[in-house]
């Protein structure tokens, strides 16, 4: 199915005024029937009646369109065409606006916190089953949406259960293939976030590991779900676009807004940063010590301070290690005897 955009003239004003005469006309056709009477006066009043009783009908074709709107519509089940760009027109009466998707409410802008319409929807996280269906606009919005879909638990590569959740920023530019390629286009955008989040996650691991290939090249690298948030989310765009281009919708962005392990194992993790942390700040302090020890014993050397044998040498080693690799502070012993 193809967009076709309906060239209809933003005629709505002049029509409703047309209306409106064609109304006051019936109105005073009735009275000055009654008053002459006979068979003109009574045919004035029928046809007048007539009027005045089915004259609402041309106004169900007024619609009445904000920017970046559009309206889809069939006449007899038949797609007639899209009204586009902001206005007042006027169409065929018997038109119907089509929107599946109108009384869908998800996490995205748009639909939260929205007063103007509160339809009753089954299935849709939120909805309130008692909700009394008043209103449901069933015009389709052109502007970008901000879906914010829910947290999901995943498996990264490495089998650690992840809970991550994106923000996928999107727009409709086929409302024909929006409204008749698939049932519902929200529900349909949300579906395919869930399957293309799952899909890449699964690729990465959540940290930097050894021996991971995150490409498809064969080669080890780097890639993770924390240092590499950019790529991934890159990856997630493309493959949601990959999904929803049949229904008519653009993905403009797609951004990962939380990351964290699953509380199941989120303690053991933790402790296990905090001992690689330990243990990459234990090597930069022996690094640094063992260099602190050899200048010492070179400028001791060099400046012929003091003579150390081997043995002596190794015991200063140990000392100096000590005091300088210690998480508390030494207590210094003065020898104020011999050296040896």
């Amino acid at each position: 199915m193809t967009e076709k955009i309906l060239s209809t003239k933003k005629n709505g004003m002049a029509m409703l005024l047309l209306f409106l005469l064609l109304y006051l006309a019936a109105c005073g056709g009735i009275a000055i029937g009654v008053y002459l009477g006979g068979t003109a006066g009574t045919l004035l009043t029928v046809v007048s009646g007539i009027w005045a009783a089915l004259g609402w009908i041309p106004f169900c074709g007024l619609k009445v369109l904000r920017p970046q709107e559009a309206l889809v519509l069939t006449l007899f089940g038949k797609y007639l065409g899209t009204l586009k760009g902001d206005g007042f027109y006027w169409v065929n009466p018997f038109c119907t606006a089509v929107n599946p998707a109108a009384g869908t409410r998800l996490r995205q802008s748009g639909d939260v916190n929205s007063e103007s319409h509160k339809p009753a929807v089954t299935g849709v996280e939120g909805a309130n089953p008692a909700a009394v269906y008043v209103k449901v606009d069933k015009k389709i919005s052109l502007k970008m949406m901000t879906l914010d879909n829910n947290k999901q638990k995943i498996n990264d590569c490495l089998g650690n259960p992840i809970e991550i959740g994106i923000a996928v920023i999107w727009k409709v530019v086929d409302t024909a293939q929006a409204v008749f390629n698939v049932d519902n286009y929200k529900e349909y955008l949300s579906l395919q976030c869930d399957t293309a989040l799952r899909n890449i996650v699964r690729l990465y691991p959540y940290d930097v590991a050894p021996n991971v290939d995150t490409t498809g090249d064969g080669i080890a690298d780097e890639g993770s779900l924390r240092g590499s948030s950019e790529i991934v989310a890159r990856r997630i765009r493309d493959e949601i676009q990959e999904k929803v281009a049949n229904a008519g919708i653009e993905i403009i962005e797609a951004r990962i807004t939380y990351l964290a392990y699953a509380p199941e194992i989120a303690a053991a993790m933790l402790q296990r940063q905090q001992a690689s942390a330990v243990v990459d700040a234990r090597k930069l302090i022996v690094d640094g010590a063992v260099g602190m020890v050899e200048m010492a014993l070179d400028q001791l050397s060099e400046k012929e301070v003091v003579e150390l044998d081997d043995e002596r040498k190794a015991a200063m080693v140990s000392n100096l290690l000590v005091v300088l690799c210690g998480n508390h502070d030494a207590q210094p012993i003065v020898n104020s005897g011999s050296l040896y």
